[in-house]
């Protein structure tokens, strides 16, 4: 196949969400030539999905409420539910970056809802949250109104964005730096990309799930195509399930509509379908208890198959009455009636499912990993932020902080000469790599790697991988995203292997117990010189990121 088109820049964003368009403005008002590439539409992406909010602790309030918040309050509850893997300094230094990073936002046009009383901005509280401190727009459409105002100042000021463009593979130079990548246009034709710094921020791995409220095109592209360029990955075991996504019965496959946390926080409560509540006597926060809690206590209730009912409860808001919840949570409400629920009547129908990615590209807190050129941030990046477990809203919050971070390093980079230089000639040779058939590995990984795990189940679900995946070039962007879900499902399945214990998302029914005597650490992993996923010597990481 030839090269059709060629274009260069100073440095390629992969991503429309959060932290790609952050990174690509900032980089923009560096003074960078920016090209953002995107797989989809350019509002396709999860940023415009999240419900919760953007976890921040801002001083714009002069009531005693403001007193009682606090960034060492904010890291102290991001460590906890990190269960024991967050890198504190990178936890730190995303926590304290976030009201600047917020004001900066606002000042490019986002609106967040005020508070009733006028003093500053409403607040929420989420699960593992110990104050109200996250700030919300729509009501439940923070995301949305993130999304917007991000594209809307992309578009006042000319960002260039590349829609319907899959990226396929990274191109090199000699010395194995970045220089550039190879992408399929929406007519299926190569097209070169020429660039010293490529920065992914392509999200995260919802589709090797059933059941996810990620959008169609979470496949874990960027995880492979880093990989493929020799960057490591770590903590992909740890995926966070979400425990409220609206049920709408046993078929349903693919993105499902999100129950968000703040139902949770102004006082909805889970029961099960005899009426019981699930989270009593469970955790000491209860309801708002961390993800990871409360969607194990559910799947354990599901166990017993109370009234009946095996795959879904209910979350009983019938307290906050119709025109109440219906200002409150317009996207949810909109959502259960679609479903013939009335949320002032019945209790909704939910049940946990793939949320967020919690490991991913080995990266500092500016996006740098160990590729030279390449960088990472969001939900595709493994800075350390999250640990074994993310805490609610901090995802907002991280690609707000980390899209500006990892701008001001390219730059940096750049001015310093630190980076690859162009290349000549390319090959324009498509990458051949094991391809899944995605409904087959999709009940694989939902039924052996989901919330609960054991050892026969995911040797089960490796040997059903292989079995179901046949060595393809990738010609088209069906063919690219299979080719991601099969790699990173092949990764998370050694390291849920390999770690005999119970922490955070990674539940193993055969290890129940946390032991921090052998597992306080991380487990990262890159691929061998056949291609071949191998966990690494945490030793041997000197130096990256």
């Amino acid at each position: 196949m030839t090269i059709r088109w060629e274009a260069d820049a100073d440095v390629l964003v992969v991503g429309t969400g959060v932290a790609g368009l952050t990174a690509a403005l900032h980089a923009q008002r560096l003074g960078l030539r920016v090209l953002v590439v995107t797989k989809g539409a350019a509002e396709d992406g999860n940023t415009r999905w999240a419900q919760g909010g953007v976890a921040v602790v801002l001083d714009d309030r002069t009531s005693e409420a403001a007193a009682v918040d606090s960034v060492d309050r904010h890291v102290t509850d991001t460590t906890a539910a990190g269960a024991g893997l967050c890198n504190e300094s990178a936890v730190r230094g995303v926590i304290g970056a976030g009201p600047a990073a917020v004001t900066d936002l606002i000042a490019l046009g986002a609106r967040f809802d005020a508070a009733a009383d006028g003093s500053g901005l409403a607040r929420t509280r989420e699960g593992g949250h110990s104050a109200f401190r996250v700030i919300h727009a729509g009501g439940d459409a923070t995301g949305a109104e993130v999304s917007r105002a991000l594209l809307a100042a992309g578009r006042d000021g000319g960002l260039a964005i590349l829609e319907h463009h899959v990226a396929v593979e990274t191109l090199r130079t000699p010395t194995g730096a970045v220089a550039g990548l190879l992408v399929l246009d929406p007519d299926g034709a190569i097209g070169l990309l020429r660039a010293p710094a490529v920065v992914l921020a392509t999200g995260g791995v919802g589709q090797l799930y059933q059941a996810t409220s990620n959008p169609d095109g979470a496949t874990g592209d960027g995880l492979a195509l880093a990989l493929r360029a020799g960057a490591v990955v770590s903590d992909l075991e740890f995926v966070q399930f979400h425990p409220t996504v609206l049920y709408t019965g046993p078929a349903a496959r693919g993105r499902r509509p999100l129950i968000t946390e703040a139902v949770r926080g102004e006082g909805a409560v889970l029961i099960d379908a005899s009426g019981s509540r699930v989270m009593t006597g469970v955790h000491p926060m209860a309801d708002l208890a961390p993800r990871d809690v409360v969607s194990a206590a559910i799947t354990r209730r599901l166990a017993e198959a109370p009234g009946g009912v095996d795959d879904h409860v209910f979350l009983d808001a019938t307290h906050l009455a119709g025109p109440a919840f219906r200002r409150r949570f317009p996207t949810v409400f909109a959502a259960a009636q679609a479903a013939g629920v009335d949320p002032a009547v019945d209790p909704i129908p939910v049940a946990p499912a793939a949320h967020f990615a919690c490991g991913g590209i080995v990266a500092s807190t500016a996006g740098r990993t160990g590729v030279v050129g390449l960088y990472a941030v969001g939900e595709v990046a493994r800075t350390g932020l999250h640990g074994a477990n993310r805490l609610a809203s901090n995802s907002l919050l991280e690609g707000l902080v980390t899209g500006r971070t990892v701008a001001e390093a390219v730059a940096a980079d750049l001015a310093a000469c630190l980076l690859g230089g162009p290349t000549g000639s390319v090959d324009a040779v498509l990458p051949a790599e094991a391809v899944a058939d995605r409904p087959v590995l999709q009940r694989a990984m939902s039924r052996h790697a989901a919330i609960g795990r054991d050892d026969a189940g995911l040797v089960e679900a490796a040997a059903t991988l292989d079995a179901c995946s046949v060595v393809r070039p990738l010609r088209t962007p069906e063919l690219v995203a299979d080719a991601a879900l099969a790699l990173v499902a092949r990764l998370l399945l050694l390291a849920a292997t390999r770690r005999t214990e119970s922490r955070g998302c990674h539940v193993r029914h055969d290890h129940p117990e946390r032991d921090d005597r052998r597992w306080l650490r991380s487990l990262p992993a890159r691929l061998d010189v056949a291609g071949l996923p191998i966990l690494v010597d945490p030793i041997s990481l000197k130096g990256v990121a």
